[in-house]
């Protein structure tokens, strides 16, 4: 047999071979990630409203207006003037009835029903959507190698927080409190926005194929994602601290800036009756101490921006820009809340803000640990 050119046998050999499809991550499972994101930005969108429907219920007084706990039959309101009456009869029963609203008639409390009645169907929503787009992507076997853990652990804690909402409620039904607890109020806050940053961060993870990730992740800059895992943790402490504040009306209480009643630190900062209660219960200590964390918040921010600056990823650069931006509108809109007594469209504004910094923290620290690198044509994904 006659021999064949060297140049010929490779030609021969390669025109045979399948063409390569990918390396070994690639070959995994990749499932619907592109469906599980916007199911999830659904959640994302419906748990902001939560957030902001929760402090308009909060700021109304309405939180205490309904006083059972049905999961399932509750979400059907009061459909006769007998079942209005019966709902009215219960709220009466309550201290803040007694000391607060002794003169309210039933059409008053229609108007605070249906602000916490729509904020718990809101929250049956918010676990109707999670539950039947989980069942779905599971059955199909679209979700992606590693996801049913984290995804099934959102509606855990959604259950979760369903359950300590109503601890928070019922923390105002009886005793000598006319509001819920403030330390359960944070709690329950604190929880929606954990919720909130898991959901942001896999919207994130999402985005981008897991092999640009992995190779992104080389790339990434520990420092700088360690800094910003540092003000992530600040500016959730300072939304914990934020909900003592709304708890027990202290914004409303010293209204001036940059001091206090006209103090730099206000004589009442320490009540000696309170004790370690002071921390929740004193307007003086909770705001000032509201106040104080919200400049270090405001400091730290500066300090992460300036290392930011020297990312040589200009999409970084950009998100650490924009999250300091969102600093600055926080900042002022905590004074104007401070000089206007938290009106209701500000405070709203105030707790939107929280969502949308805490948010964007999360998408710079994202970057920081997975960069888009770039080049003279353009990002690298």
């Amino acid at each position: 047999m006659a021999k064949r050119p060297v140049f010929q046998d490779v030609s021969d050999t390669a025109s045979r071979a399948a063409p390569p499809s990918g390396g070994m991550i690639d070959a995994r499972g990749r499932g619907a990630r592109g469906a599980i994101r916007l199911w999830l930005i659904v959640l994302f969108v419906l748990v902001v409203a939560m957030i902001a429907l929760g402090g308009a219920t909060r700021l109304t007084g309405s939180g205490l207006s309904i006083t059972e706990w049905k999961p399932v039959t509750g979400a059907i309101p009061p459909m006769d003037p007998a079942s209005w009456q019966a709902e009215f009869d219960k709220y009466k029963q309550i201290p803040q009835f007694v000391q607060v609203n002794p003169d309210m008639d039933l059409a008053g409390f229609k108007q605070i029903y249906w602000w916490e009645w729509s904020h718990r169907l809101l929250g049956r929503l918010i676990g109707l959507v999670w539950a039947v787009g989980f069942v779905v992507f599971l059955a199909t076997r679209r979700i992606p190698t590693g996801w049913t853990p984290r995804l099934l652990m959102l509606g855990a804690l959604g259950g979760a927080q369903g359950a300590i909402g109503w601890w928070m409620v019922h923390s105002g039904l009886s005793g000598d409190l006319v509001r819920v607890a403030s330390y359960r109020l944070a709690i329950h806050l604190g929880l929606a926005f954990a919720i909130l940053g898991l959901i942001a961060w896999s919207v994130l993870s999402l985005s981008r194929p897991e092999a640009a990730l992995m190779r992104a992740r080389r790339a990434g800059e520990a420092k700088l994602f360690s800094m910003t895992t540092g003000l992530m943790h600040l500016a959730f402490l300072q939304i914990l601290i934020g909900a003592l504040v709304a708890g027990i009306d202290a914004g409303r209480t010293y209204t001036g800036w940059p001091t206090m009643g006209g103090e730099w630190i206000p004589t009442e900062i320490w009540d000696a009756t309170l004790g370690w209660r002071n921390f929740f219960e004193n307007p003086a200590l909770v705001q000032f101490i509201h106040r104080m964390t919200g400049y270090l918040v405001a400091i730290f921010a500066v300090v992460v921006f300036m290392r930011a600056r020297r990312s040589p990823h200009p999409v970084t650069r950009g998100a650490f820009a924009v999250m300091l931006a969102a600093v600055a509108v926080q900042v002022l809109l905590g004074v104007m809340n401070v000089l206007h007594a938290s009106p209701l469209p500000l405070a709203l504004a105030h707790q939107l803000g929280a969502v949308a910094l805490f948010t964007l923290i999360l998408r710079a620290r994202h970057h920081a640990r997975y960069p888009i690198e770039t080049s003279v044509r353009g990002t690298i994904r």
